[in-house]
């Protein structure tokens, strides 16, 4: 077993602390949560409740106290569940011509609006990318009312090199698809689908099928909250026959919504939807634990380490295997939040301020678990420091390099620098920023809250691997095992990449924790 010593940055300098960060502690947690026996972790089922008893056993086992709800270590996530049954069928009408879509290989999608039986029957405009952003001068809708029709655009947004339009190569909030069912729904759309393209989304069509081919897990909607009757996605394929029924094809509207000058094209076509929809009632749940701080003046703040427990649970066979085990996406967060639990736990000298570990439900579905505790945190969003998040690590070894997407935001910037410096890493700019990963992990959800707030990932230059290897590494991840059955653990894996990333967010933890002030964001 490799052990190593931990330091912590303090405003002294760096003192030595007995305590250690294992790999090969990580590597059991990692393996129980991506077994068979809990069943993909689907949030809502079986496999949610094992996980969590497990997690908070460890939590208990280790020290860490409960913070959850009436003394327990969880905190309930009152959810909805909404599952579109394979009866579902779509048509798009033109004059005399009705061409039907097939439920998984041609659409996919769910109800947002929490009931057994959803219909639309309505024109189809497309909106381009479905953007309006002023500071960037920018919008896709130009004054067309688009209530009560369905809305057809490309996730993504337009491309450019210069990082002061829409931050360049790297995705904003505008591309992602949250962003585009909210402004959406927003402007009283009944539905919309998203033409899936493997560019604009940045995974293939069937990690959109497998991820929304199956229940979707809601919060529950609030008195007067806008929702669509169906939030979809089409294949390219499906995406052909469509435009093909204005004349157009799939580049050529690609290619209209990336200029500025585009205008909705209002396409001729009637679509129909009949979304019969299983519904049931959710309790879900994240798990919280706490170490106090030892400051009676800054116990009552904290700094918070966040994982998502939950997977795909159990979805469509591929190859005969029907669980989505999510050994990388993320039973290795999770692992890395009880070790960093217990290596804290294990301090002599407990930082000033409260730690706070939480394992949030839903992030599959987009960050609903993170999105619940931001609006219900256990430490008020103003005394919450720090959040630090650990999701989807690679079991190929350690780095030379790690990635901070968004620490340069904040004032934490500084202890991240000397936190790598003193490890001997080399920050790297996120390698693949075109996927707007910053917004697709439960950082976010605190991050918009106002809260100081990224993840930690590991670089891809490897140790003992040739160049290129990493790269290498995260495309067949991508292509072959994201969101797939697949993403299983093995007995050969490496953890000291594992390791190497949660000593590296412990340093940036336990710093922030003895500072005198509380981080912030700087200003743009």
């Amino acid at each position: 077993m490799r052990r190593f010593a931990i330091f912590l940055l303090t405003a002294g300098g760096l003192c030595a602390q007995s305590t250690d960060i294992s790999g090969e502690r990580i590597r059991p947690h990692v393996k129980f949560l991506a077994s068979d026996m809990l069943e993909g972790r689907g949030v809502g089922t079986r496999g949610e409740r094992l996980a969590t008893e497990y997690i908070a056993t460890q939590f208990a086992l280790i020290g860490v106290k409960p913070a959850g709800d009436r003394g327990t270590y969880f905190q309930r996530v009152p959810m909805v569940g909404a599952a579109t049954q394979s009866s579902a069928t779509l048509s798009a009408t033109s004059g005399a011509k009705t061409i039907p879509f097939q439920w998984l290989n041609e659409f996919v999608g769910v109800s947002e609006l929490q009931q057994a039986v959803d219909q639309f029957d309505a024109e189809a405009v497309f909106v381009g990318h479905g953007i309006t952003a002023p500071e960037f001068q920018w919008d896709d809708f130009k004054g067309t009312d688009v209530k009560g029709k369905v809305v057809i655009l490309f996730t993504n947004e337009p491309p450019s090199e210069d990082p002061k339009f829409f931050g360049g190569p790297a995705l904003t909030y505008y591309g992602r698809w949250t962003y585009k069912y909210e402004e959406a729904a927003r402007r009283g759309a009944k539905a919309v689908f998203i033409i899936h393209t493997t560019p604009t989304a940045g995974y293939g069509y069937d990690v959109v099928r497998n991820s929304w081919g199956k229940e979707d897990p809601q919060l529950k909607l609030a008195a007067g909250q806008p929702a669509l009757a169906f939030a979809g996605w089409l294949s390219k394929e499906a995406g052909e026959k469509l435009f093909g029924m204005a004349g157009k094809t799939v580049d050529q509207m690609l290619a209209a919504a990336n200029s500025k000058d585009f205008h909705p094209i209002p396409l001729g076509i009637t679509m129909r939807g009949n979304i019969p929809t299983k519904v049931r009632q959710i309790e879900s749940r994240n798990v919280i634990g706490m170490i106090a701080g030892s400051d009676p003046e800054l116990e009552s703040q904290a700094v918070i380490f966040t994982a998502h427990w939950d997977h795909l649970g159990i979805g469509p066979a591929v190859h005969g295997d029907s669980i989505y085990n999510g050994a990388v996406d993320n039973a290795t967060g999770c692992a890395m939040l009880i070790e960093l639990a217990r290596a804290w736990a294990g301090l002599e000298h407990k930082p000033r301020r409260s730690a706070l570990f939480v394992a949030v439900t839903a992030e599959e579905a987009g960050l609903r678990g993170s999105e619940y505790y931001a609006e219900h945190p256990v430490i008020p969003l103003a005394k919450t420091a720090l959040n630090l998040n650990f999701d989807g690590f690679f079991p190929f070894g350690r780095t030379k390099d790690i990635e901070t997407t968004g620490a340069d935001r904040t004032t934490v910037w500084p202890v991240v620098e000397e936190a790598a410096r003193r490890m001997s890493l080399t920050i790297k700019p996120d390698a693949h920023p075109e996927q707007g990963h910053y917004y697709r992990s439960d950082h976010f959800s605190l991050a918009h809250a106002g809260v100081p707030a990224f993840s930690i990932n590991l670089g891809t230059d490897y140790y003992g691997k040739p160049a290129g290897y990493g790269a290498k590494a995260f495309d067949d991840y991508n292509e072959k095992h994201y969101h797939q059955p697949s993403d299983e653990y093995r007995d050969d894996w490496d953890f000291a990449g594992m390791e190497e990333g949660a000593r590296f967010g412990f340093l940036i933890g336990t710093t922030v924790a003895n500072q005198d002030k509380l981080p912030t964001f700087l200003e743009k």
